[in-house]
């Protein structure tokens, strides 16, 4: 990532798309990802309050597939918090494509391209985009002064071998799965209000009264940003990551110095184990009016004032922003890597785990989806997060702590910015030890 204004002037040519016929595809023919290298450049206005934001949005991408692009899925998540009755995110004027009625909840809107790209062809789509954040202290609402943008951008939904993933939202816990991805964004908002955002930033003054927040981000999974009077206090840990603390009026100053404190500890131990933290700069929200302990953004997260919690999200930097995995139907790749990551970098070994351990039936997999965790929400947490750190615990036992360390950095390596799966993770973890883990996988109900 860079903060330099010249890399945003360098993005404002756009190619069209070349059109390459091809016969009619079949998803499931290509296991390839695609979209894939998408960019995108937004630039947004807010009112008096950084509740309301209205601009233009245009992302190019490539088509990687041998199997030709006849059309792309923007996701509109956070239509989700409105519904169709009430869309908090509104795409118009789209070009570069023929934009179908919103989908699944109003959260998808099919393109269909001009004509169909080939491999190795780009295309690029542009639009108007409108934001009004809606009430409420969440990933996607405002408390007070306070707005929280997670999840405002359209982002493109990834075609693969089981066709084009347009899986609903979920509140208990994410549905999200992007491409690694550059950002260029460039918000325009009143001076009073600070704006914490994913990537390298640079504020630069606007008109009278406007500050216009200038933002960079290099292979991230997605971009999101908050806006108000928030306190600020930052340090850089020792390995060089800039940590910016930004607290809401509900945060005193003595919780936010620790937390910054916590977090120059906690960037820099995850990162020993998994590989550097490649961004630069982490910006980390907290509000100790959230429903939730904790939620992660590549480089932004929200918090609560929490030991655990903080950790964890700092955690998800690695296990699902560098390390992606599909999180509505493999979300242990993410949640039980990082809360085992986060009890090793709080020094617990997970010591007496399975002391609890109770299966609620023989449909509950460690690997489920979350179609079945959102109709069993009360034993997510249980087994997503303890039965999955449990079980990375376990393995570390049984394999041994330096070949399990070992497994994690190069697991990460070979995966960076790209996507994890079960299958791939269990072929890594045999390939890493002589010790057959067939029944280990059974025990531990890890399927795929």
């Amino acid at each position: 990532m860079r903060s330099t204004l010249a890399l945003l002037a360098a993005l404002a040519v756009l190619l069209t798309a070349a059109a390459t016929p091809a016969r009619t595809p079949d998803p499931h023919s290509d296991p390839t990802r695609t979209p894939a290298a998408p960019a995108y450049t937004v630039e947004l206005s807010s009112d008096g309050t950084g509740t309301r934001w209205h601009g233009h949005e245009s992302v190019r991408f490539t088509n990687a597939s041998a199997e030709p692009l006849r059309e792309v899925y923007l996701r509109l998540w956070d239509n989700a918090h409105g519904g169709c009755a009430a869309q908090p995110v509104t795409v118009t004027g789209l070009t570069g494509g023929t934009p179908d009625a919103l989908s699944v909840g109003c959260t998808a809107l099919r393109v269909a391209l001009p004509a169909p790209l080939g491999r190795g062809a780009t295309g690029v789509i542009a639009f108007g985009l409108g934001v009004e954040v809606p009430d409420g202290t969440d990933r996607f609402g405002h408390d007070g002064p306070y707005s929280f943008l997670g999840n405002a951008l359209p982002v493109l939904a990834i075609r693969d071998a089981a066709g084009v993933h347009l899986d609903p939202y979920t509140d208990n816990g994410e549905s999200f799965y992007t491409q690694a991805a550059d950002f260029t964004v460039t918000l325009d908002h009143p001076s009073r209000l600070l704006v914490p955002a994913t990537g390298r930033s640079v504020d630069i003054p606007g008109s009278a009264g406007r500050t216009v927040t200038r933002a960079v981000a290099k292979r991230v999974r997605d971009f999101a940003w908050a806006a108000g009077p928030f306190t600020r206090v930052s340090a850089t840990s020792p390995a060089g990551v800039r940590i910016d603390v930004y607290s809401t009026a509900s945060v005193g100053s003595a919780d936010a110095r620790s937390m910054l404190a916590l977090a120059t500890s906690a960037v820099d131990a995850h990162a020993r184990r998994f590989g550097t933290y490649p961004y630069g700069r982490l910006a980390a929200v907290l509000d100790d009016g959230f429903w939730f302990s904790g939620m992660e953004y590549p480089g932004f997260v929200l918090d609560r004032v929490s030991t655990t919690a903080l950790v964890h999200e700092l955690a998800h930097q690695w296990w699902y922003g560098i390390v992606g995995d599909d999180q509505y139907h493999a979300p242990w790749l993410d949640e039980s890597f990082s809360d085992y990551a986060t009890d090793l970098a709080l020094g617990k070994l997970g010591e007496g785990c399975w002391r609890d351990v109770s299966w609620e039936s023989a449909a509950e997999r460690l690997t489920n989806s979350m179609r079945y965790w959102d109709a069993h929400p009360t034993r997510y947490g249980t087994v997503v997060y303890d039965y999955g750190k449990c079980a990375l615990h376990d393995l570390r036992r049984l394999i041994g702590g330096t070949t399990m360390a070992e497994l994690l950095r190069t697991y990460a390596r070979t995966h960076w910015y790209g996507v994890s799966t079960t299958a791939e993770f269990k072929a890594a973890a045999q390939a890493a030890t002589a010790t057959d883990l067939t029944e280990f996988w059974k025990l531990h109900r890890i399927d795929g």
